[in-house]
């Protein structure tokens, strides 16, 4: 029996291997909307793609777990750093299984495999002059006797005075800081004032290793068409001039530093974070190395936001560099801008947009949460989820389109007229016919190209030209019974052809909505078909028999929209509805005041009105004024309404 080893994904030679990574999410936070499309989901669409074509494809990602972050987390939340890393990581694991996300292996920074990688690329920094000690002053309390990383300060912003300031950075006016300018520090940990002391770290000399990294940046970034902002943020970093970057510190959650005098010490989490790619490939196959040091047969690709960019195209380059051995290093880096939602930012503190754990709570499927964010993916700029234009693109793009040409045509198949078998189509063709596969190929050409580019967004684009393709093809041959009684064979050719029509769009848009190419290939009974450079439209043979028509999409009705917006967003919006039901409720109350008060006239006028007519129907005539008894009351009526008026 083979062994496990042996059936994991490994490089081949001859073939095309890819090699995929997306930004290692950081564990003590829920990743959101603008976090998931960003990173781990465009990673998947390039991942599936990459499968889809009949690449040699592995596609790592974990958790990045150790540094300061984690510690403060950890005592906020009063568990250890490794019960919330426990925590996290199954919260992450679960959204990305909800979003079905394929990775081929999902792991852990805290490894025996990340301590080993990370000393040897340390060590040999070291021995090959790359790395240099010097002493700096850090802020230390003397309460508990430790060195304070940057975010165990607390104090007052010296630039604006906000008085809950981190030793890092300012999250009222975003400056970043030094823990030692902040104005009455305070430490997170027990509130004592610390004091600077000088303490020795290890730096790594950027500066040294520049000119290497220049040399391999233009090549990288030009051969593997690098985005945009990731080649501008690059060329920023190098055109101001790289300089030595301190790679440890004084915390007890990270790995150890491999030197002596450094035992209470750890790796600063920037510098191993990216050595966790390696890591985790590490843990999914001992034969770790012929993904990662094997540049002459895999290529890789890295997917990450912006903020990301230096630490993978400049620092661990550097790192890799400085080892002087044989690494993979990054071919393509696709990073995005960011994803904003309704006009404003996301905020897990104060409720604001979709996090993870939400999207599954509005009962829309994954598909439908993928497609959108793909569709608005932040590729030029930024970009803004909207609740109006997420149903619009299930209800138009996705319903209107791609389900009804599916629907129609298997429907139309599974009608009695086929009895859900496909008929001999290859008894009549026309130009038509011809010039549709035309057209077909050339957008089918255009996908393969903008995906191969990274050009995520516009490959969507494409798939679903083809499928508007497909719904021309039925209407302009209009495509129903009439066509079948009186001309059998072109209604035949129109039926094969849209159904080989429907089993290349099931494999163009799988690497974006996957659970509806199963849908799709469900209802073809049919394998799924690897994306072709030409589409010869005779995928599914005469004769072979189709599974019954289901509904791809659902309509979201219109009221959704008012209902989320006001569930995610947040403390204002929870506020804007109570007021806008107590406004609701104080018109009505006045209304009801009104309608009784009006009753009570009504109730009175009608108790007068009677007694007249009583007397009337007596026939006492005239008073002695020589006025009826009715103009009498009447005026008495009148003098009551002016006094209570």
């Amino acid at each position: 029996m083979a062994s496990a080893e042996a059936k994991k994904i490994l490089p081949v030679e001859g073939e095309r291997n890819v090699l995929i990574t997306s930004a290692l999410p950081y564990v003590n936070n829920v990743p959101h909307l603008g976090n998931i499309v960003g990173s781990v989901l465009s990673a998947d669409v390039f991942a599936r793609f990459s499968r889809a074509r009949g690449y040699n494809t592995l596609y790592v990602c974990g958790t990045d777990e150790y540094g300061t972050a984690t510690e403060t987390k950890a005592i906020e939340e009063k568990i250890t750093p490794q019960q919330l890393c426990d925590k996290y990581f199954a919260l992450h694991s679960e959204v990305y299984k909800w979003f079905n996300i394929s990775f081929d292996h999902f792991g852990r920074t805290p490894t025996t495999q990340q301590t080993d990688i990370a000393q040897d690329i340390f060590l040999k920094l070291h021995k090959n002059g790359y790395l240099e000690e010097k002493t700096t002053v850090q802020p230390y309390c003397e309460t508990h006797n430790s060195f304070l990383a940057d975010r165990f300060v607390e104090g007052t912003c010296p630039l604006c005075a906000y008085n809950d300031a981190r030793g890092d950075q300012c999250d009222k006016c975003g400056h970043l800081l030094d823990p030692l300018e902040l104005i009455n520090p305070r430490c997170k940990l027990d509130g004592a004032t610390p004091v600077p002391k000088e303490t020795k770290h290890v730096f790594l000399c950027l500066d040294k290793l520049q000119p290497a990294v220049e040399e391999w940046f233009k090549k990288s970034s030009e051969e593997g068409k690098w985005s945009s902002n990731g080649v501008q943020i690059t060329s920023s970093w190098l055109k101001e001039g790289l300089h030595p970057r301190g790679i440890t510190r004084d915390l007890k959650w990270g790995t150890a530093v491999p030197i002596p005098g450094y035992e209470d010490k750890v790796m600063y989490v920037w510098f191993d974070a990216c050595i966790g790619y390696v890591s985790i490939t590490a843990t999914y196959t001992d034969e770790w190395e012929k993904w990662w040091r094997n540049p002459e047969h895999v290529k890789l690709y890295q997917f990450m936001g912006k903020d990301n960019v230096p630490f993978h195209t400049v620092v661990f380059p550097c790192s890799q560099i400085g080892t002087q051995d044989k690494w993979t290093m990054l071919n393509t880096i696709s990073t995005t801008e960011y994803l904003n939602y309704e006009k404003g930012k996301f905020s897990k503190s104060r409720g604001i947009g979709v996090f993870g754990t939400n999207a599954k709570e509005t009962g829309i499927p994954s598909d439908v949460w993928r497609y959108y964010l793909l569709s608005h993916r932040p590729e030029a700029g930024d970009s803004e989820f909207e609740w109006d234009g997420f149903i619009a693109s299930n209800n138009n793009e996705l319903l209107k389109n791609l389900g009804n040409f599916v629907n129609r045509v298997i429907k139309f198949v599974n009608s009695k007229i086929y009895d859900s078998k496909l008929p001999d189509y290859t008894k009549y063709t026309e130009e038509y016919f011809e010039e549709h596969k035309r057209k077909v190929n050339e957008k089918l050409k255009d996908y393969i190209a903008e995906l191969e580019d990274v050009k995520i967004r516009a490959a969507l684009m494409t798939a679903l030209h083809i499928s508007s393709l497909g719904n021309q093809l039925l209407q302009d041959n209009k495509l129903d019974n009439k066509l079948a009684t009186e001309q059998p064979d072109k209604c035949a050719a129109v039926v094969g052809l849209a159904i080989s029509h429907v089993h290349l769009l099931a494999s163009l848009i799988q690497p974006y909505m996957p659970d509806t190419t199963t849908s799709i290939l469900t209802q073809l009974a049919a394998p799924f078909l690897i994306i072709p450079d030409t589409w010869e439209a005779r995928s599914l043979p005469p004769g072979h028999t189709i599974g019954k028509a289901a509904y791809l999409f659902s309509q979201i009705p219109a009221s959704k929209e008012q209902e989320w917006r006001e569930q995610f967003g947040g403390a204002e919006a929870r506020k804007a509805k109570e007021e806008k039901a107590a406004k609701a409720a104080a018109k009505k109350a006045e209304k009801e005041r009104k309608k009784a008060k009006k009753a009570a006239a009504k109730t009175e006028g009608e108790g007068v009105g009677e007694g007249v007519e009583a007397v009337e129907k007596g026939g006492l005539g005239k008073s002695p004024g020589g006025k009826s008894v009715v103009e009498e009351v009447g005026e008495g009526v009148e003098q009551v309404s002016l006094q209570t008026s």
